[in-house]
């Protein structure tokens, strides 16, 4: 039996041109015209890319700091041990700890959306690989988080930093902001998102590396964009 579509989603799909590729404007701002739903909706990028996951050489994996963040607050936890410790705090982190912290977690304490960690404790941290891993918090040296400025880590965190890698299927999903956010700030947000994806191009990518560009909110209908200016 198929599913019955809502009055308010049905509205808001029949402003949608299913046919037709908008530019990043003109999509930001259809965004909030769509919304129907009574909180803050995330806004969310969804990436096809030309490339074959299988091969390590064709991974696009990376970070970006949103310019205008994800309008939310990032708890951030950091594992860290002597001075460390300070800086951590003095940065800004919600957590520090070492494994009094791994313990927590261990027993399904998971309440932050940002871990970071020194090298020197990914003895301990690296016991929570099962935990962290499947929800995109395993601290990590190839995004940053995995590091001695825990300064700027955090910070980052703070900032709306956005970590993306592409999954089996070659799609890049990932939130960039609020749908309460002025359309230019969804803009400039999403242009940074696909930016960092465009930059982060494997060198192994042949022929269309970006294929396609959706934008959406939790609950509306998604809006295409126009790629062809990110042809690359």
């Amino acid at each position: 039996m198929a599913k019955k579509i809502s009055k308010k989603l049905k509205a808001a799909s029949e402003k949608v041109n299913p046919s037709k590729s908008y530019n990043l404007s003109e999509a930001s701002q259809l965004l909030k015209e769509i919304s129907y739903a009574k909180f803050d909706e995330t806004v969310e990028v969804a990436m096809n890319l030309g490339v074959d996951p299988r091969h390590a050489d064709q991974n696009v994996r990376g970070a970006v700091v949103l310019p205008h963040g994800l309008g939310k607050k990032v708890r951030v936890l950091v594992f860290a041990k002597g001075e460390k410790i300070r800086e951590a705090e003095e940065a800004g982190a919600d957590y520090v700890g070492g494994e009094d912290l791994a313990q927590k977690i261990q027993g399904g304490w998971l309440d932050f959306e940002a871990a970071i960690a020194t090298p020197d404790m990914m003895g301990v941290v690296g016991r929570l690989g099962r935990i962290l891993a499947p929800r995109g918090l395993m601290p990590n040296p190839k995004v940053g988080t995995v590091t001695q400025d825990l300064k700027n880590a955090v910070k980052e965190a703070k900032a709306g930093r956005v970590e993306f890698k592409v999954n089996k299927a070659g799609i890049i999903q990932a939130p960039v902001g609020k749908v309460s956010f002025d359309a230019q700030k969804i803009e400039e947000n999403t242009k940074a998102f696909i930016d960092a994806i465009v930059k982060a191009k494997p060198a192994a990518a042949k022929g269309t590396y970006i294929n396609s560009v959706y934008v959406s909110s939790t609950m509306s209908p998604s809006v295409r964009i126009d790629a062809a200016e990110y042809k690359v």
